[in-house]
């Protein structure tokens, strides 16, 4: 049994990205893109009007009010190349391409168009409303960085970038497995004596399409070994992480870590924390393996503290920077921790963290109000309200 601390410096060892794929544009949000995306082409492309107007030399103004006839027009998507004689004016719209010649857009509030004439009756001011060639980006510039998460910013600059298809690191496939004689579909296990519904595959199921996993699978199995070792040969070769919920224990009816073909090689074998020790992870196959406590709290605090960077890493992204505690003041005493090191189930309280009083590691009504998990060292002593505790989101 090893440390919280090294158990998470061996889980980050082990969440490093799983390659990369190119995806269209359309199906490219919340993946994280490997290289740097740079533009084909600048933008503005060339220099473009700023406001519904009329493009005009600067050396044809005069005192308002006065009149240029109108020769033309220039709206959003027309051909660049167009040019301004002397003496006249050219009906535009905003983000269309500026004639040559023209060095200044006067806004049509400014102007009344009397048939071929453009009449200006108001002042026109300092500002010239002409967006110069490349002053958003310049061919080539990188618009979205290795490494960045395509959200709807980076998404937006991306498709500016003129990209159709971007290099992205593949997400990591996984198979959800549950296992328990126990166990039934919620709805069924009312009527079925002795049963009780099977919860946690679909919060650790929610959990790993958030954090960036692609799911395969989700079943669940009775604790009868070989039926475990059919569906624990498929999840392998679906997946790139096999998550198993439940039989880590040593009893007679658990086998979560005797159904694969060949013995686990494990990363770690169970961690010295509360709640939550029955955690395992291993290598099996090629494939990773991350055992979960049977416990609904037990196994989504686990989930939270190993699987969450264990799935940013191996899409791609920094996975320590998803297990970062931040300092909270108590909102109320903090009991001492015992002979393992402790993540307490908290609310957010005003500014404050509060510990809910129901800690049991199967509860499941509580999650509902759990935000953060307190970090209490091995033998830590009794903390009272006001003081400074370690704190990670939930």
């Amino acid at each position: 049994m090893i440390s919280f601390d090294e158990a998470l410096r061996r889980v980050l060892e082990a969440a490093v990205p799983l390659g990369t794929q190119s995806v269209p544009l359309s199906e490219a949000e919340g993946r994280v893109v490997a290289g740097p995306v740079a533009a084909r082409l600048a933008m503005p492309r060339y220099d473009v009007s700023a406001m519904d107007g009329y493009a005009v030399r600067e050396a044809d103004l005069g005192a308002v009010p006065f009149t240029l006839p109108v020769r033309g027009e220039s709206a959003a998507g027309s051909p660049p190349g167009g040019e301004l004689a002397p003496g006249t004016a050219i009906r535009i719209f905003t983000g269309a391409p500026v004639p040559a010649g023209a060095d200044r857009v006067i806004v049509q509030e400014n102007v009344e168009r009397e048939g071929d004439l453009a009449r200006f009756v108001r002042p026109h001011g300092s500002a010239r409303h002409i967006r110069a060639a490349g002053s958003d980006f310049r061919e080539g510039e990188v618009l979205v960085p290795a490494g960045r998460t395509l959200d709807w910013r980076a998404l937006t600059a991306a498709a500016a970038a003129d990209q159709a298809l971007l290099t992205v690191y593949r997400r990591p496939r996984v198979a959800v497995l549950a296992t328990g004689d126990e166990l039934a579909t919620p709805g069924q296990a009312r009527d079925i004596p002795g049963a009780i519904p099977e919860s946690v595959s679909f919060g650790i199921a929610a959990f790993v399409r958030e954090a960036g996993g692609e799911l395969v699978w989700r079943k669940r199995s009775p604790d009868d070994p070989r039926q475990l070792e059919i569906v624990a040969a498929e999840a392998l070769s679906a997946a790139d992480l096999v998550i198993v919920i439940g039989g880590a224990s040593v009893g007679d009816r658990d086998h979560s870590r005797s159904m694969f073909a060949g013995k686990p090689d494990y990363i770690f074998p169970k961690v010295a924390i509360k709640p939550g020790k029955p955690v395992w992870f291993a290598r099996v196959g090629g494939r990773l393996v991350l055992g979960l406590p049977g416990n609904p709290t037990s196994a989504l605090v686990t989930a939270r503290l190993f699987l969450a960077p264990l799935l940013a890493g191996l899409g791609g992204r920094e996975a320590a920077a998803f297990v970062v505690f931040e300092t909270w003041r108590l909102a109320a005493a903090l009991p001492a921790a015992g002979d393992r090191e402790t993540f307490v189930r908290a609310r957010v309280c005003g500014e404050g963290a509060l510990p809910l009083v129901h800690q049991d590691s199967s509860s499941q009504a509580n999650l509902l109000q759990a935000e953060l998990l307190l970090r209490q060292r091995q033998g830590a002593p009794e903390l009272q309200a006001g003081d400074e505790v370690p704190a990670l989101r939930f």
